[in-house]
């Protein structure tokens, strides 16, 4: 565990222990090929750390862990987690990147009624709506992201009077979800704003100048962007040799703090960034996350993006369960160990452990969101987060109205005052 291979994994890695020797087998899927491969490659680095604890941990479980590559699409992951269940006998299902893949991984979780562990797709449809008794989620959501990013909103209007906004989102399940959720955290925040334009790129789009060019002819004071990777780097670069960041601010609440953008920002960010995403290289400055960046660095020679700290959450996670169980075999004992269950994170600020939310099964953690300011203390980023504003864990959970309603549960009008009255609105 000593070094990664000298060239990226693009296909079927094993890790930990060996298949006579595991207590347990977790099957995980990240992309390896395309855009986002760095986010398989990063995940496995993470997943490796944590295997790496837990050898030095005598009565931890032995994970056998085999990752491969779901090569972000839908109906290929679902045939490769079957081929896990019945070729590995694999115990749990953990991992995936998109969105889609990883509610269409969830529904085949349901059925098999075995456990899925997302470290890194973010729709919060996963964990309402489509949440079930098997799914959990150990990295931040959409829900999180944008709850915090309403606030952050909310705060910036209070000092700048801000009142157009526009959205631009990747047009799929996680763009989608991002923008209803925004809305819908921006209502319970009391923003008022007006609408100026959606816009809904495909996955991987190559060419952002068409809808440069709208948001330029028709432009918000903030562009809320949801793009991530890749598409978000492409991005920037093209909006770059506009007047795009003269005309508005531009923010991304969930990915756009991610270390790999901030190393394609180069010398000097365009004027006006918001950013934040589900960890930071620099934040929290708390010895967890320093040694976690330290001996990420260590073993692959590079510093890590967010994907990391959530693949290595969900090893530790899955490991800790199987402890609390007494048996990775017993199903409902792993589903009531981890219903609840608390894991100190690198992304933990002082005084707080992440932990499970029993009712949505997600992950409950602090968000900070922050502007970028010159800073080498990483290389090759030339610039990191700083200013930053941090919103605690429990102020960012979804309410229980909100649950209710996302679930098709009937809702008291005077648990949602704004919304209520948005209802009211709308009918006169």
């Amino acid at each position: 565990m000593s070094a990664l291979p000298e060239k990226p994994p693009v296909g079927r890695v094993e890790l930990g222990a060996a298949a006579e020797d595991a207590d347990a087998t977790v099957a995980c899927m990240y992309p390896m090929t395309g855009r986002s491969a760095s986010y398989g490659r990063d995940s496995i680095a993470g997943i490796r750390l944590a295997l790496e604890e837990l050898a030095s941990d005598p009565l931890a479980p032995r994970l056998r862990v085999i990752v491969d590559d779901s090569r972000s699409k839908a109906s290929f992951a679902v045939r490769m987690a079957e081929d896990f269940l019945h070729q590995d006998d694999a115990n749990v299902l953990c991992g995936m990147v998109s969105s889609g893949v990883g509610m269409a991984v969830s529904r085949l979780a349901r059925e098999k009624q075995v456990i899925l562990v997302g470290t890194d797709h973010a729709s919060s449809r996963a964990a309402l709506e489509e949440g079930h008794d098997y799914y959990f989620r150990v990295s931040s959501d959409t829900w999180t992201s944008h709850a915090a990013g309403a606030r952050y909103l909310k705060d910036l209007q209070a000092s700048n009077g801000w009142r157009k906004l526009a959205f631009l989102g990747p047009d799929y399940e996680y763009g989608r979800v991002a923008w209803r959720d925004l809305q819908q955290a921006l209502d319970q925040n009391g923003v008022s704003y007006q609408q100026t334009g959606t816009y809904w790129p495909r996955l991987y789009e190559p060419d952002y100048s068409l809808y440069i060019q709208s948001l330029l002819e028709s432009p918000p004071d903030i562009l809320v962007v949801a793009l991530w990777g890749g598409d978000f780097t492409a991005f920037l670069e093209q909006a770059r040799t506009t007047h795009l960041f003269e005309r508005m601010r531009v923010a991304n609440f969930d990915t756009g703090g991610d270390y790999e953008t901030l190393v394609a920002l180069g010398d000097k960010s365009p004027a006006g960034l918001i950013l934040s995403a589900r960890h930071h290289v620099n934040w929290p400055d708390t010895e967890l996350n320093r040694q976690f960046v330290e001996r990420f660095h260590r073993l692959s020679g590079r510093y890590p993006s967010y994907s990391a700290q959530g693949a290595y959450a969900g090893i530790l996670a899955i490991a800790e369960a199987i402890t609390l169980a007494g048996s990775v075999t017993d199903t409902r004992a792993m589903i009531s160990a981890l219903e609840g269950l608390r894991i100190r994170l690198p992304k933990d600020p002082d005084g707080f452990v992440s932990y499970i939310d029993p009712e949505t099964h997600q992950i409950v953690q602090a968000q900070a969101i922050g502007i970028p300011r010159a800073d080498d203390r990483f290389p090759p980023a030339r610039v990191l987060l700083g200013d930053w504003r941090v919103y605690d864990a429990e102020s960012l959970k979804p309410s229980s109205a909100l649950i209710q309603e996302r679930r098709g549960k009937p809702t008291n009008p005077t648990q949602h005052p704004n919304r209520a009255q948005q209802q009211s609105r709308s009918t006169q």
